[in-house]
């Protein structure tokens, strides 16, 4: 019997590139349904920003991405601008599916080829990659629109506050760096049962920002 992972991904992030080869180490049984979200939305949500929208760190994640790539022998090119608008080719991939290969072929286009899919050209670019002939009657269809604002509420619905985030049996592992806590998760899934787990779980809040 197979197991689902769901994978919650915006192709604004390059961490979502950057985790794309840890898929192929997920076991055998393990289903991946990639579910388009808008990560600013997510953002807005919880009223947090992202790293690009902070300019001190901006430079140092953009660095980051292009030494992580680096050493894992990945290709990286980061699109002309960035942040940019990841709207229309979310609700491109949402007409599609999308299938896990959509997914990567999307994320592929943006940080290994350095394409803008928010651009007219960068789309059609992108959809021509995907297949798809007539991108623009795609993007605009409602049935598109509302897709991608039902997982979005879907993520949130399920505590969601960034990507890449997968969820697996409940639990939520964010970013390129937890694939290996999900790896040993999806191995015990008792891990967070522990005594020290469950403290964690409950730790009280000692001071806040107001």
């Amino acid at each position: 019997m197979s197991r689902e992972a769901t994978w919650y991904f915006d192709l604004i992030s390059p961490f979502v590139y950057l985790q794309l080869p840890d898929l192929d180490r997920l076991p055998p049984d393990i289903h991946v349904r990639p579910v388009p979200v808008l990560l600013a939305a997510l953002l807005n949500h919880w009223g947090t920003k992202g790293p690009a929208e902070v300019p001190a760190r901006r430079i140092h994640t953009y660095r980051q991405c292009a030494w992580l790539a680096r050493s894992r022998k990945l290709a990286f090119r980061m699109p002309p601008r960035h942040p940019f608008n990841p709207l229309s080719a979310l609700r491109l991939l949402c007409a599609l599916g999308p299938t896990l290969e959509q997914a990567r072929t999307a994320s592929r286009f943006v940080f290994e080829q350095g394409g803008d899919p928010s651009t007219p050209d960068g789309l059609r670019q992108l959809a021509n990659e995907l297949g798809v002939a007539e991108p623009e009657v795609l993007v605009t269809d409602q049935a598109a629109k509302d897709k991608l604002r039902r997982n979005t509420d879907e993520a949130l619905g399920r505590g969601v506050w960034g990507v890449p985030t997968f969820l697996v049996g409940g639990e939520l592992f964010w970013g390129a760096d937890t694939f290996p806590m999900m790896l040993d998760y999806l191995a015990s899934p008792d891990m967070f049962e522990t005594s020290e787990m469950k403290w964690i779980a409950a730790l009280p809040v000692g001071a806040s920002r107001t």
